[in-house]
């Protein structure tokens, strides 16, 4: 069931820490918010309000929850996803850019790994830190300066091919108990075909040109 439709790319915050310069960096890109659960107190602190809150509200703050809206509290209680999956599986955008799901509970930043590996939902780039984080699609061209760094991270048997890249990739089975492709570096423009779950992370400054690859 859909929540939030947009046209355009949606800002998804979770309760996990983040900075304005977090906000600063995906803010040009967004119009629309959505706050996973406990998101949503994180999202009015920092003056923005959620057009949706999402998850099982487990921990949703009662002083977060009465300063939303009702029409924007969406409970889904069943316990069987996290509040990420909740979020991203009910919104209907082309593209969703998340903060706030790294940097704390390592379990938590893993299932939104593994959340994007399923391919639930629309296309989502992580900010995670210095990087920027997303599922490879089979085919992505990036316009990326020499000396970018560029690494892969197997979510489960993947191979693929690539121009472009100081260390080719053609003929490497990947695994995340075998083979990744941490640190390769962009030799300037770089396409990537992939078969199977691949993370893709790039340098925060890089947030534009991903986007627009995606």
């Amino acid at each position: 069931m859909t929540v939030l439709a947009s046209p355009d790319p949606v800002l998804l915050i979770g309760g996990g820490p983040f900075g304005q310069a977090d906000l600063d960096l995906v803010r040009p890109f967004v119009r629309d918010v959505v706050a996973a659960d406990g998101g949503a107190a994180a999202a009015l602190a920092h003056g923005l309000m959620p057009q949706a809150v999402i998850g099982d509200f487990d921990s949703l703050s009662a002083s977060a929850q009465a300063a939303i809206p009702a029409a924007h509290l969406h409970r889904v209680a069943e316990q069987d996803s996290t509040d990420f999956h909740k979020c991203l599986s009910r919104i209907a955008a082309p593209l969703v850019l998340a903060v706030g799901f790294s940097g704390a509970r390592q379990d938590h930043f893993l299932a939104a790994l593994n959340v994007l590996a399923r391919r639930i939902g629309p296309p989502c780039i992580l900010i995670a830190g210095d990087d920027v984080i997303a599922l490879c699609p089979p085919r992505i061209a990036l316009d990326l300066p020499p000396g970018t760094r560029l690494s892969l991270f197997p979510m489960g048997a993947a191979q693929g091919r690539s121009t472009g890249l100081e260390y080719p990739i053609d003929g490497i089975g990947f695994a995340p108990d075998g083979a990744v492709g941490t640190s390769n570096r962009a030799l300037g423009p770089v396409v990537l075909q992939m078969a199977g779950p691949m993370l893709l992370m790039l340098p925060r400054a890089c947030l534009a040109r991903l986007i627009a690859a995606l």
